[in-house]
Formats: C-alpha cells, sequence, structure tokens
C-alpha cells in the first residue's frame, strides 16, 4: 500500500461510503470529502463529516499507520488542530490532537473494492522492466484525453522553467535582457558545456555587453577571453592576435578577471565547439542590438528565423579551433539548432514576460510551440515505440515533463492517464 493510493481513493471516493464506522465504533457519514492540500499541512481541507450524528466540518489527514501522526510530529503542529477525522490503512495506536482530544479514526482498508487494489498492483507490476508502467494500456486511452493532458503538461513545463527565469529576473534587478543573454549563454553551450556557460554568463556584468556589442571584434574578444580560449601560446593567426589584443586591452578597461576553467571540447561535435557557438553569439547581439524587445514583439516563426539568421566569423568558415585548418564551411546556425533556442529559451522566456505583465499569452505559445518539428530524443523515442507518434515540440516536451515527473518517480496516480487507467471499471 502506497500513501499517494489512499489519497487517490479519498479523491475520488473509490471507497464504500456506507455503513462506515470509525475504529472505535462510532457510525460515519462522509458529506464532503475535501479539497486535496497539494502544501504543507493537512491532506485535505474543508472536509464535512458527520460522526454519531454530530457534524464536523474541518480537515483530513491521511496515513497509512496511525502511529505517522507521530512520526511526522502532528501533534506539536497548531496546523493540524483542525483534523476533524484521521484516515488510515492501518490503526496501529490511538491519535491525540496538541490539546489532549482524541481524533476519530477510520480504517480505509476494511472499504476498498479488491478490484481497484488488483489494478493498481498490475499498473505498476513490471515498473523495473518497462519503458513507462502503463505501455500496455496506453493505446486505449482516448486521444482527446491523452492530447488534452500532454498541452497542460507543457504548461506544467513552462511553470517549472519559470523558478530560474525569475530567479535571474530578481538577481539582475528586472533587467530583461541581461536574463535573455544569459538563458541564450546556456543553450549556445549545449548539453555538455551548458551549466558552465550559464554559470559564467551569470557573473559577467551585463553592461560590458551592452557597451561592446556593437562592434563584433570586441563583443568577440570579451566572450573568448572570458571564457579562457584566448590563452593558446602558439597560434600566429591574424585574427587570434587581433582578439587577443582587443582582450587584453578590455581586460584591463572593465577589470576582469582571467579564468582557469574552460569549456569542454572532447565529445562535442565540431559543429557545437565552444568557438564556434560563441563566435555565432557574438555575431547574434552584434547584428541586434535589442534583442529582447524583438524576440518578445515577434509572433511567427518565420519571423523568428529570420532574426536567428546568423553565422560566426569568417575565420570559423575553414577552422572549429584557433590555429587549425578545416575543411571549409559556413557555421551558420542551422534551423534545427534554432528550434531548440526558440523551444527552450525563447517561449519559456515569453511565458514569463507575459506573467511579468499581467498577461495571458498561453494560447499564443502554445500555437507558436506546435509550429516547431519534434524533438528527437530518448523519451519521445520511448513512446513511439509503443504508437503514441509525437507531432511537434510541444507534444515533445510535455513526454519529457510526463517521463522526468511522473513515469520515472513511478507518480502515476498523479498523472491524468494513470488516474484514468484505475479509475477504469472500478
Amino acid at each position: 500500500m502506497r500513501e499517494d493510493l489512499l489519497h487517490f481513493i479519498w479523491k475520488h471516493h473509490k471507497f464504500q461510503r456506507k455503513q462506515l464506522v470509525t475504529s472505535t465504533n462510532e457510525s460515519v457519514k462522509i458529506k464532503n470529502t475535501g479539497t486535496l492540500n497539494q502544501f504543507s499541512g493537512p491532506d485535505f481541507f474543508n472536509a464535512v463529516i458527520e460522526i454519531d450524528g454530530q457534524t464536523w466540518a474541518g480537515n483530513i489527514e491521511i496515513h497509512l499507520k496511525s502511529s505517522d501522526w507521530y512520526a511526522h510530529h502532528h501533534e506539536k503542529d497548531d496546523n493540524y488542530n483542525n483534523v476533524i477525522l484521521h484516515v488510515v490503512w492501518e490503526d496501529d495506536m490511538h491519535v491525540f490532537r496538541k490539546d489532549g482530544t482524541t481524533i476519530p479514526t477510520l480504517v480505509l482498508k476494511d472499504y476498498i473494492p479488491s478490484k481497484l487494489l488488483e489494478r493498481h498492483q498490475d499498473l505498476f507490476k513490471h515498473s523495473k522492466s518497462s519503458f513507462i508502467n502503463c505501455e500496455k494500456d496506453l493505446n486505449t486511452i482516448d486521444d482527446f484525453l491523452l492530447q488534452n493532458w500532454l498541452d497542460r503538461l507543457y504548461i506544467e513545463r513552462l511553470e517549472q522553467k519559470s523558478s530560474l527565469i525569475f530567479e535571474l529576473l530578481k538577481k539582475s534587478k528586472n533587467d530583461w535582457e541581461n536574463v535573455l543573454f544569459i538563458l541564450l549563454m546556456k543553450n549556445f553551450g549545449s548539453k555538455v558545456n551548458g551549466e558552465f556557460f550559464l554559470e559564467k554568463a551569470k557573473n559577467l556584468d551585463f553592461s560590458i555587453i551592452r557597451k561592446t556589442r556593437s562592434s563584433i571584434d570586441q563583443i568577440e574578444s570579451l566572450l573568448f577571453g572570458y571564457f579562457g580560449l584566448l590563452e593558446k601560446k602558439d597560434c600566429k593567426d591574424t585574427y587570434f592576435l587581433q582578439l587577443k589584443k582587443e582582450h587584453e586591452f578590455l581586460f584591463k578597461k572593465f577589470e576582469l578577471s582571467i579564468t582557469s576553467e574552460k569549456p569542454e571540447f572532447f565529445g562535442l561535435r565540431p559543429s557545437n565547439f565552444p568557438t564556434v557557438r560563441l563566435s555565432q553569439l557574438a555575431n547574434l547581439y552584434g547584428k541586434h542590438q535589442n534583442l529582447f524587445s524583438k524576440l518578445m514583439e515577434i509572433d511567427k516563426l518565420e519571423e523568428m528565423y529570420t532574426v536567428f539568421e546568423t553565422s560566426a566569423s569568417s575565420y570559423w568558415n575553414d577552422h572549429f579551433t584557433f590555429g587549425k585548418v578545416s575543411k571549409k564551411s559556413k557555421k551558420k546556425l542551422s534551423k534545427r539548432f534554432v528550434d531548440l533556442l526558440v523551444i527552450n529559451t525563447i517561449v519559456p522566456v515569453k511565458f514569463c514576460y507575459a506573467k511579468h505583465l499581467g498577461k495571458d499569452w498561453n494560447e499564443n505559445l502554445i500555437s507558436f510551440i506546435s509550429q516547431i518539428s519534434k524533438e528527437e530524443n530518448s523519451i519521445v523515442a520511448g513512446f513511439e515505440n509503443l504508437g503514441v507518434k509525437t507531432k511537434n515540440a510541444l507534444q515533445s516536451q510535455a513526454k519529457i515533463q510526463l517521463y522526468n515527473n511522473y513515469c520515472s518517480k513511478n507518480k502515476c496516480l498523479q498523472c491524468n492517464l494513470g488516474a484514468h487507467l484505475l479509475n477504469r471499471n472500478t
């Protein structure tokens, strides 16, 4: 037995409602099971229960064992003084409120249909060997229910990403341009260097970017130097020497320190090398002086691609690292890379900016993200192997949210799909 199953049973009234009695044989009538509490405090608020003919209004606490009341120290917490019924799977001791009065206890296992327990057991039977617990039943779920849940999961994912954005906004004293730069830097760092780029960007005074971004040479030399990529001793290329000279001037001017840490190259495709990505980002900021304002105004995907139509400086046409010539190719931002920037940075920032302004752009953002091609990863592939196709980036993002926050954590009862399967025929 799991406590979340008891919550599910109580919330959805999946127990015998007639002839209920407490552990001390008092009659119980459930008039209102209350509202599930997602935060700290009793599990259900504002319930209405009749016990031995007397009606009580208050809160419900649910545990596997009665003794969990003391294990969780509720007897010392004023938030639990208004608990009118203790709902448990097993009653192993009497429980009292802080003022010493007894809390009536309802032993729920005596009133739960066996079919529900069997269905719950079946749902988790292959949890260690399968991709997701409900994979054998997933295709039986109505498409409308599935798509509606995916839409909600996508908004939930945006909400989850909001915490970092608003944290950065607070730290930057409401400087949205700075927040955008930090998040773009994280995404230009890719999975390998993303966190390193993020931390470096958070510690870089954005006013310096504002002062240098009108000159590609200056912003490139600033970024390359700040990330420790101009320490190479044996490179005599004119481009490298110009950057190094400019960087020495800027570092003295702005009193910057040279980092001992450097971004990782190992395991990356050459097109994702930090050298190429930093040059592309520098050129993007050199091209658009008010990037944040421009991106917030855009409501068409094609216009977004136009803004990000930029390349690394010409030196990188035949280089991936300083001093080493490679096959010639223009290092443009690919459509796929721009898609990832829009998915992981631009749309979440737009979502938070709308909240900041007190506006609801959810419908527009859902329409916007739905135009972008799906992501390719193991989670999306896992669902597709089960016959659940992914049409666009909204659905791939939603499935990432579904798998990471529900499936992999066995939170089937908090998932609309798992709850639907458990509710069916019970």
